[in-house]
This record gives structure tokens, sequence and C-alpha cells, in this order.
């Protein structure tokens, strides 16, 4: 694969790379939502998958005992801003056979300061090897494979210097990770299962579930049971919901300043207790709800700066806008129940997916339109789901939750997910509750359809420049800092 100034756009999820939305999938709303750790979905959880499938595939074939050297090297978005969204230690745990979901995050600072100062890696947990971090581990700040920004060339060599394997791997956002046959060949099969009521456009999705007299979340529900029970997608997803309020919780109990080199203070334990400290502002300021909403935003992106465990919503680095609203529906709505949190994620997730099929979710390739903007869409879809909103109320809510975040830019200072991410996560929750009442407000007529503001997305994306795709060369990142910080990985 050879190396590009620009990279070109591809459009992928785990089972299908999607080319002129020809093809139905199958897609699982626990591809979208999965338990990782910060700071980013693209940059920390895709790559630590990635360097995981490598070495599983030297141990298939027989070949890891002959493996002497490990070499790993990002192109574009992953190298341009991969220090400040932790890539390297991904790297360094996945070739050490760790998984994102079950990681000891504790750990992680002192096992990669193991690693980088002894200079041994163990490849799969039993396959020490030399490691050399300035020779084994390269960040290309300007080159980009055509594929996609995310590109990952990794390779192994035996004690000669001979090539062993190497193999080319893509983050193509939310955690999923292709290889290179899905640029050469087009597609990239993993699941053919066939889903009971397969879509692959929002029209096709209200089709269903007028002709079935389903809403949105029943229908997820019999598609998921292509790979589990009832009581398994239920207790799956309500342990999702768990993993979201560890982490509210988690956010609200640390202070201090989030790492990296920006010295930016953590504010959601402060604004927890002012909260807390005049509970009696609810009864004269009725928008203090909102105050509850931003807190719990400001938590989960607190603590993914961080680099702690949170459900990727569909990426970390929108990963607190559907947690934010789901715990405003939990504490605000009288109606609210268990029922309702499964409900409302299988929601999310059939909204996710369209994103997903159809445009991308990786602020790498069409900026965070595709991050916070997706998130926003899928929350406004689902609490108006939960809060007796019809189909076609639920599609009117996401259409406007992405219509006004069409244009977002990723542009984070340093190439950390701190400025401006995390505020965008509350702004995009506030939005996501506002859009679902508008939409609550109407028969779900409207103007604008989803399918089609999920196509401008996706050409907005495209059109949109380089530097303002997470390579952190425009917007804020460039004309907020008078001189370059420091920047440490998170």
């Amino acid at each position: 694969m050879t190396a590009e100034t620009e990279p070109d756009c591809g459009y992928a999820h785990r089972n299908i790379l999607v080319k002129g939305f020809e093809s139905k999938m199958a897609i699982s709303t626990f591809d979208l939502f999965s338990v990782g750790i910060g700071p980013s979905s693209s940059h920390t959880v895709g790559p630590m998958r990635a360097a995981g499938q490598f070495v599983s595939s030297l141990a298939e074939s027989g070949r890891l005992a002959d493996v002497a050297r490990v070499q790993a090297e990002m192109f574009g978005s992953l190298g341009a801003t991969g220090k400040g969204h932790g890539t390297g230690k991904a790297v360094l745990l996945g070739l050490e056979g760790e998984h994102p979901e079950t990681v000891d995050v504790p750990a992680i600072a002192d096992r990669v300061k193991a690693i980088r100062e002894g200079g041994i890696i163990t490849l799969l947990a039993q396959h020490p090897i030399a490691f050399n971090d300035e020779r084994d581990m390269i960040l290309h700040r300007k080159k980009a494979l055509k594929f996609h920004p995310n590109g990952m060339l990794f390779s192994a060599f035996d004690s000669r210097g001979e090539t062993v394997s190497q193999k080319t791997y893509y983050s193509v956002g939310g955690g999923f990770v292709v290889d290179e046959s899905a640029a050469d060949q087009g597609y990239l099969i993993e699941d053919s299962s066939a889903v009971a009521y397969p879509f692959k456009s929002g029209a096709e999705l209200l089709s269903l579930c007028e002709e079935h007299d389903m809403s949105i979340s029943q229908l997820m529900m019999e598609n998921e049971k292509t790979w589990r029970t009832e009581q398994e997608v239920r207790d799956d997803l309500l342990h999702l919901w768990s993993v979201m309020q560890s982490c509210v919780a988690n956010g609200i109990s640390n202070s201090g300043i989030l790492p990296g080199g920006l010295q930016v203070r953590r504010r959601a334990a402060e604004l927890h207790q002012k909260l807390l400290s005049r509970p009696e502002a609810a009864m004269s300021d009725p928008l203090s709800v909102l105050d509850w909403v931003t807190l719990y935003a400001l938590a989960v992106n607190e603590e993914n700066a961080a680099g702690g465990r949170v459900v990727t919503a569909p990426t970390n680095g929108a990963a607190g806008i559907i947690p934010a609203v789901l715990h405003y529906y939990m504490r605000f709505v009288p109606t609210a129940n268990a029922d309702g949190v499964v409900r409302f994620l299988l929601t999310a997730a059939a909204i996710g997916m369209l994103y997903k099929m159809n445009a991308s979710i990786s602020g790498a390739e069409v900026g965070c339109q595709g991050e916070v903007g997706s998130a926003c869409s899928m929350a406004a879809g689902a609490l108006a789901e939960v809060m007796g909103g019809t189909p076609a109320q639920v599609e009117n809510a996401a259409e406007i939750g992405m219509e006004h975040n069409l244009g977002l830019t990723c542009d984070p200072i340093g190439g950390l997910v701190q400025v401006p991410c995390i505020e965008r996560n509350a702004m995009g929750s506030v939005k996501a509750i506002h859009a679902a009442r508008i939409a609550l407000r109407g028969d779900g007529a409207h103007f604008v359809s989803l399918d089609k503001v999920i196509q401008t997305m996706r050409k907005t994306g495209q059109d949109m420049h380089v530097r303002y795709k997470e390579t952190s060369r425009g917007g804020l990142a460039t004309h907020v800092l008078e001189v370059p910080v420091n920047i440490i990985e998170c």
C-alpha cells in the first residue's frame, strides 16, 4: 500500500465495505457499543485490536517463535495525533495480547513504562523479544495510506532481519478494524448472518416498522436474536448501562489535571458538589436539569481523556452523549425503567448503523460531525422512542440531531481528546434532548429525511480539508496556543 499525503475516503464497518449502498449487512448493536479504554476508539481501541490481530495471526501460522522483532508504523491521523491519543501504548498492550474490554486500566502506565525502559515486549504474553520504542514504534506525521486516514503497518522480522509477516490494518472508527483485503477486494465479509429485518436506509427501516407494526427497538431486538437470546441481549445491554454509570461515578469522584500537557482541569467533581449544595435551584431555575446533563457528559469524557474505561458509543471522542442522555432519561423522566434503557440502546444502535453503513463515524474521515454529530443523532432518536415517539418521530429526532452538527470539524488542541472534545459532548447531549423534544411536538412529518442528512454529512466530510479531520493541523488546534505545547502520551 503506497503512502500519500492526503488520504482518499473509504466507508467501512466490521462486515462489509459499502460502496454504492448496494449491500445489506449483518451488524450487531454490540459492534457499535463496546467497552474499551480512552482516550480514542479509533486511535486507542482500534490500534490495540489491530496489534492483537497481527500477533494472533503469527501464532495461528506457527511463526510466532520465529519473531525476533516487531515494528509498528502509524499513518495519517494516527501518526499526526497518535502521541496525544495514546496510540503507542495501545499498540504495545495489543502486542502483548491485551483487549480493550478487559485490560487492567490502573496497571497500564506501569506496564508500558516497563516495556519501554526494560526494552522487552512479550508477544501474546508468551514470547519475549527486544523492543526499542524509537525504532519499533513509528508515527508518520505527514504520510497516509490511500484507503483510510487511520492506517497501520505491522512488520515482524526474524533474527536475521528477514520479514516473517507484514500486514496493513485500518482503524475505521468506533474501534472497528479492517485489514488490507478491504481495500484490495472492495468488500470484507466476516459475518454473513441473515437478520430477520435487514435494512440499509432510514426509509427501509421506517417501512419495515410500518409493515410489521413494530417500534424501531422491537425490530432491532428481533435482529439481535440472530446472535443472542432476548434475555442475553437485555443482560448485555444493561451491562453496558452499568459501565456507563460506573464511568460517570468515576468521573465525578476524580479531580485534578488531565494528562497530556495542556493542563486542562477536571471539572465534573466540582460541578457535582455545587449541584448537591444547592438542590433548591431546581425549584427556581427549570433549566438546572441541563446542568446535570452537562455533569454526566463532562464526567464521562474526562474519564475518557484520562484513559479510563468507557463505552464506545459509537466512538470514544463522543462517548459522553449517549450516557448523559440516558442518565437524563433515568433521573428526570418519571416513567423511566430498565426496559427503557434496553429500548434506548437498541434504537440508538439502529440509527448508528445507518451512519456506519452510509457515511462514517470516524473523525479522521469526516470530522467531528461523524462522532459528536452521530452520537447526538443516535441519542435524540433513542430518547424520542422511550418518550413514546412513533418511528417517524424517532427518525425526525435523529435527523434534527445531525442536521445541526453538519460541518463540525475535528480539531483537537495538541492532538488530545480534551479541548474542545469534552465540552462538545455536553453541548451534543443538550442538543440531543432538544431535538427529541422538537420531534415529539410534531407528527413525524418533516422536510429533510434522515437519509438525506446522512448523505449530506458524508459529502461534507469528503469536501472537508484534511487539516480539520483529527490531524490537529487546523481550527482551534492552531489558533489557540501561541507556542507548541509539550504533549506527553495519555
